[in-house]
C-alpha cells in the first residue's frame, strides 16, 4: 500500500499537449478512478504513473519518493491492461507465477504466492487450464492473479473490463469491490464507463481535454458537479440542460415557455439550467398544477421501458431535449408535461462554470 503525489503533472508529443498541470494526491489504500471521453488523457496519465511514458514536467512521488527517473519494475507496481496478455501455451500456474520465475524467486515462495492469489480469485480449481479453456472472466482473473503475486504497493488497472459482456463486467465490477476490500491496496483504475466509476470508487477523478474537471467521491460529483462538463458527463441518463435568461429575480425561457423564481441573486444574464431526469416529474393528464408550478410541455420521442421505470424523452417548444425518469408505466400519450423541481436545479455560467450561492460555496 503506498500514497501518491502527483504535482504540476504534463506531457506534451511534439507541439501537441495532452495533459496540462495535472495535480492529485492519492491516499493510501483508496480506490481512485480516472474517467473522461477517449483522448482525455486518462491512460497517459495512468502509464506516466507506471513509468510506460515519460513525464514532460512536473513530479510522481510514491510514499515521497519520486519516480520521475526509476524504471517501471522498481516502482512496485502491478499493471493490468485491457488486453490479458496471456502466454497461450502456459497454464494458470505459468501465467500467474512468470513473474516471479523470471525474478528467480524461490520455488516454495513461487507456490505460496500463487496459492494465495488463486485463492483470493477463485482460481485454485483451474491452476492446471491453459487460457483457450477458460472463459473472458477467468481469463481477466488470471491477469490479476499475476499482479497480486508481486505484491505492489500500487495496482493500477487499464480498462480491464471493456473485452467482456455485460452480465461479466458486473460480475467482475463486484469482484474486483471485493478484491480490494481483501487487500486494503492502493487501486488506480481507468475507464471510459461513468457508471464503471460510480460503481467502483472511493475517490473518482474527472478528466476532459487533458486537464483534471473534478475529484471527489462519486455521489459527491454527482450532486454538486463544478462544471457543465461533470454534470453533463457523470450519470445515465445525463443531466438535462435548458438555456434561460435572467430577469430580477427569475429565470424565464425555460423550454421555451416556463419561468422559475431564483433560490439567490445571479450577475448573469443568460445562464443554463441543470435538472436530473429523476428531478422532473411528469404530470398526471387530470392533474391541476399549482399556479407556482415550473411546468413544461413536450412531444414524446420515444420511451425506455426498462420495467421498475421508464426514462421518457420530449422535445420541449424551443427544440431542447430532455429526458424525465418516472416509475410509472407510460401509457404512450403524444405528449406530456413535466414538472420541474426548483430546488434541485443547478445554475451555470457562460463559461460553463457553476453558479453557487454563498451557502453552497461555503459547503463545497
Amino acid at each position: 500500500m503506498a500514497e501518491l503525489d502527483i504535482r504540476e503533472v504534463a506531457k506534451s508529443y511534439g507541439s501537441a499537449s495532452i495533459l496540462k498541470d495535472v495535480n492529485l494526491h492519492i491516499d493510501t489504500g483508496e480506490f481512485v478512478v480516472f474517467v473522461g471521453p477517449s483522448g482525455c488523457g486518462k491512460s497517459t496519465l495512468l502509464r506516466m504513473i507506471s513509468g510506460l511514458e515519460d513525464i514532460s514536467s512536473g513530479t510522481i512521488a510514491i510514499d515521497g519518493q519520486v519516480m520521475n527517473d526509476v524504471e517501471p519494475a522498481d516502482r512496485g507496481i502491478s499493471m493490468v491492461f485491457q488486453s490479458y496478455a496471456l502466454y497461450p501455451h502456459m497454464t494458470t500456474f505459468g501465467n500467474v507465477s512468470f513473474g516471479l520465475r523470471m525474478a528467480h524467486e524461490a520455488k516454495d515462495a513461487i507456490r505460496d504466492k500463487v496459492a494465495k492469489a488463486a485463492e483470493i480469485l477463485k482460481l485454485d480449481k483451474l491452476l492446471d487450464r491453459k487460457p483457450a479453456n477458460l472463459s473472458g472472466g477467468q481469463k481477466q482473473r488470471v491477469a490479476i492473479g499475476r499482479a497480486i503475486v508481486r505484491e505492489p504497493r500500487v495496482f493500477l488497472f487499464d480498462e480491464p473490463l471493456s473485452n467482456l459482456d455485460a452480465e461479466l463486467r458486473v460480475q467482475m465490477r463486484s469482484e474486483l469491490m471485493e478484491l480490494h476490500r481483501r487487500l486494503g491496496a492502493t487501486m488506480i483504475y481507468v475507464t471510459h464507463d461513468q457508471v464503471e466509476a460510480m460503481t467502483l470508487a472511493d475517490k473518482m477523478v474527472v478528466l476532459n481535454g487533458g486537464r483534471i474537471q473534478q475529484v471527489g467521491a462519486p455521489l459527491a460529483l454527482y450532486d454538486d458537479p463544478d462544471n457543465l462538463f461533470v454534470a453533463g458527463f457523470v450519470g445515465s441518463p445525463k443531466m438535462n440542460f435548458l438555456a434561460a435568461k435572467v430577469e430580477g429575480d427569475r429565470l424565464t425561457g425555460l423550454g421555451g415557455q416556463a419561468a422559475m423564481a431564483m433560490a439567490h441573486p445571479v450577475t448573469e444574464r443568460e445562464v443554463t439550467v441543470g435538472i436530473r431526469p429523476e428531478h422532473l416529474r411528469l404530470a398526471v393528464p387530470s392533474e391541476t398544477l399549482p399556479q407556482d408550478a415550473v411546468a413544461m410541455t413536450g412531444k414524446v420521442g420515444f420511451v425506455e421501458q426498462l420495467g421498475d421505470m421508464s426514462y421518457v424523452h420530449l422535445a420541449l417548444a424551443d427544440g431542447t431535449n430532455v429526458v424525465a425518469r418516472t416509475t410509472a408505466r407510460w401509457g404512450g400519450a403524444p405528449e406530456a408535461q413535466v414538472i420541474l423541481d426548483p430546488a434541485k436545479v443547478l445554475l451555470f455560467g457562460s463559461d460553463g462554470q457553476r453558479i453557487r450561492s454563498r451557502a453552497q460555496k461555503h459547503h463545497a
